[in-house]
């Protein structure tokens, strides 16, 4: 009676080979195009870490850095 009640499952599709791998192997160029984007994203990092003044636990600067104005200390 319990095969009444259990519909039979379909058969499974047939496994496929995994593609092959591509090769890594890279020319020249494509190697001096990334170190070209590379350098890029560092200058760009670098220009916006600088702008930075504060961080997580507030502003990074020693009182020794700290510079007299003509209101006092800043």
């Amino acid at each position: 009676m319990g095969s009444i009640f259990r519909p039979k499952m379909p058969p499974l599709p047939p496994v496929q080979a995994p593609p092959e791998a591509p090769s890594s192997e890279i020319s020249d160029e494509e190697k001096s195009q990334i170190k070209k984007d590379r350098d890029v994203v560092a200058r760009k990092r670098k220009g916006r870490r600088s702008t930075i003044l504060t961080g997580p636990l507030g502003i990074q600067e020693d009182n020794e850095d700290a510079t007299n104005t003509l209101l006092g200390k800043n």
